[in-house]
């Protein structure tokens, strides 16, 4: 069945003591509302519809760097959860099938969770997704029996038995987008906060002769992200949650708890993960390949049997082909190593094309920026970067060309050909000892005074 999501994003989130809107703070490299997107893309949604509201323009940035297809509405006053979803009406009005609300703060809603909610869709006409709460609290409660939901009750409305109930609400729901719509629509706001709440639903259908149904899930996946406390114990579970599934895929992770996952990252079968490894957004590492300890990564692509590290960054734009080997202190951005590149220490390289086989000796510097603008080097198959070699870019070295150790290359240099770009030595026999023992007087004298 067809499925559109509306996504709330409005609030402020005044207990997050931030100018930033709550759902822009980052777990896993990316901002709470993509984890909500991600969860819900899996249904392959025919809209997507972010309801904003404070810092509106920053989360519609947001939105769109997500999913460039989806649609934003501003809810310019928080009158609560009905109230948000009823800015979504005009953008779903010819919306076809079902449409499922999320919430921009709560960022592990499972993707199989939300295709549980469309199948009981076939029994129910309302689906609610509850929890069994190890401390219910304040939580709203879900009194129903088996999956047949009678009604959701706020605690501060609920008797002592109704209090007793473990089953809370989550807030998300799904229902046919025209019946939402039209429930939305009745929702009344006579309670003491005067605002319009998605938890009347279920008993407006009820009334219509219409069934409500409850989907469980794990309490962990309702987490919801208030305080910046509530941060921190969201990446601490998103960080549990992707390295045992790393595990379980057949990766290698040689201390699982010192390794950070980006929300998008993706590591192959029989890869190896070192201690203290991070992958910020956008890394791809293929099967068998091997990211040694205290690695930095962030957009970059690192192939079947490619090595890492120790102690290097590749930073956006890195593409490692297979067999490439780039070692300790080293940093790539923006350039491509073709098959059996070897970089071993100490070197940076941005803005370049690097050919099969080349070997780039320690302390190489691709000089790639003029103050003004970013430049490339291109190097060619075969080729031998001599250690300390300065590439002042745009430059090109050809196939099997060497340079010379300690050199400032600022010309072409074509294939099979030496490059010696030094200053002439120059040495003076005993002049060394003369000049220690003039700096030493005058170290001496200066502190005399």
């Amino acid at each position: 069945m067809p499925v559109s999501l509306v996504i709330l994003a409005a609030g402020q989130g005044t207990r997050m003591n931030s100018d930033l809107p709550k759902v822009l703070h980052p777990v896993a490299g990316s901002p709470l509302l993509h984890h909500a997107m991600q969860a819900g893309r899996a249904l392959a949604p025919e809209r997507v519809v972010v309801v904003t509201g404070h810092g509106a323009d920053a989360v519609t940035k947001a939105t769109l760097a997500f999913d460039e297809d989806a649609l934003t509405v501003v809810q310019a006053e928080q009158k609560g959860t009905a109230h948000a979803v009823a800015q979504a009406a005009p953008l779903l009005a010819d919306a076809s099938g079902d449409v499922i609300v999320l919430y921009g703060d709560t960022p592990f809603v499972r993707p199989e969770t939300l295709e549980a909610m469309q199948a009981a869709r076939a029994r129910h006409a309302v689906v609610v997704l509850g929890f069994h709460a190890a401390d219910p609290g304040r939580y709203g409660r879900l009194v129903a029996e088996g999956e047949n939901l009678q009604k959701i009750v706020e605690y501060k409305d609920a008797s002592d038995e109704e209090r007793a109930i473990t089953l809370c609400n989550s807030g998300v729901i799904c229902a046919d987008a025209k019946l939402m719509f039209d429930l939305v629509g009745q929702v009344g706001n006579a309670n003491a906060a005067g605002e319009y709440y998605l938890t009347d639903l279920p008993e407006l259908a009820r009334k219509r002769g219409l069934s409500a149904g409850v989907v469980i899930c794990p309490e962990e996946e309702t987490l919801g992200v208030n305080t910046r406390a509530q941060l921190a114990d969201a990446e601490r579970a998103f960080q549990i949650r992707a390295r045992a599934e790393a595990l379980e895929n057949g990766v290698t992770l040689t201390a699982p708890e010192t390794v950070f996952f980006a929300l998008d990252t993706v590591v192959g079968r029989d890869a190896i993960i070192g201690p203290n490894v991070i992958f910020g957004p956008g890394v791809t590492v293929e099967s068998g390949a091997e990211i040694k300890a205290f690695c930095h990564l962030e957009g970059c692509h690192i192939s079947r049997g490619a090595t890492v590290g120790p102690f290097a960054r590749l930073r956006p734009g890195a593409e490692l082909a297979e067999d490439v080997h780039v070692g300790n202190f080293v940093e790539i951005k923006n350039a491509i190593l073709d098959e059996g590149v070897k970089i071993g220490h100490l070197t940076y390289i941005g803005d370049a094309d690097i050919g099969e086989y080349t070997n780039i000796g320690a302390g190489t510097v691709t000089c790639n920026y003029d103050g003004v603008m970013k430049h490339r080097t291109r190097i060619g198959k075969n080729a031998f970067i001599g250690s300390d070699t300065m590439l002042v870019a745009p430059v090109t070295v050809g196939d099997h060309a060497m340079t010379a150790s300690g050199s400032v290359i600022t010309e072409d240099v074509p294939a099979e050909a030496l490059a010696v770009g030094r200053a002439r030595q120059v040495t003076k026999p005993g002049l060394a000892t003369k000049l220690f023992a003039r700096l030493r007087a005058l170290k001496a004298a200066k502190a005399k005074g």
